[in-house]
């Protein structure tokens, strides 16, 4: 395993898994990482076909609110972020993304500067599905503020209260990392199914 895989491997073994569909999506992303190395997405849109992408979630902790934007080539409304670049540890690439989609420096002091989740989704688009595992970092915003984000990627943004949450076209894990940041908030009975 070379270091870049092996600082994803460490990476993902520190993330606690919520329920058991993120215990069995870290465990299959751990036998991933054992058996190769070409871990990073080389040509677009899905070469190799199973690549690594870091989320980059912008969270008003005060106000309970997500801000997510709706992605152009997926017609979601999702969190900012991206694949990672050959190489590229997992952290530098959320704050890559946070600066490149938001225009923002990354704070990440709401849960610390480890992901909060890991997903595993077959993506369905222009050449095919492919498979991303998804590190999800949180990053700090605020919910008076206008981000403007990159409209190559994104046809407007809003914010979404944590506790009220009902986008039915967003990324199928949203609810569970919902979930799960409810209880890094603090809050832990408070989210709608």
């Amino acid at each position: 395993m070379n270091a870049a895989t092996a600082a994803v491997a460490e990476i993902v073994r520190g993330i606690e898994p919520c329920d058991a569909l993120e215990r069995e999506h870290i465990t299959a992303t751990l036998g991933w990482l054992a058996s190769t190395d070409d871990v990073f997405r080389r040509e677009k849109p899905a070469v190799p076909p199973r690549h690594l992408v870091a989320y980059t979630v912008l969270v008003d902790p005060a106000a309970r609110a997500v801000f997510l934007g709706r992605h152009r080539l997926a017609g979601l409304w999702l969190p900012m972020g991206g694949h990672l670049d050959p190489g590229e540890h997992p952290l530098a690439a959320a704050r890559r993304e946070a600066c490149e989609e938001l225009g923002i420096a990354a704070e990440f002091d709401v849960v610390g500067p480890a992901p909060l989740f890991l997903t595993v989704t077959t993506t369905v688009g222009i050449g095919g599905g492919h498979e991303d595992v998804s590190l999800w970092y949180v990053i700090r915003g605020d919910r008076t503020r206008d981000y403007r984000l990159d409209p190559r990627e994104f046809g407007g943004g809003r914010w979404w209260d944590v506790d009220r949450f009902a986008v039915p076209e967003s990324d199928p894990h949203f609810a569970r990392f919902l979930t799960k940041l409810d209880v890094a908030l603090g809050n832990r009975d408070s989210v709608a199914s």
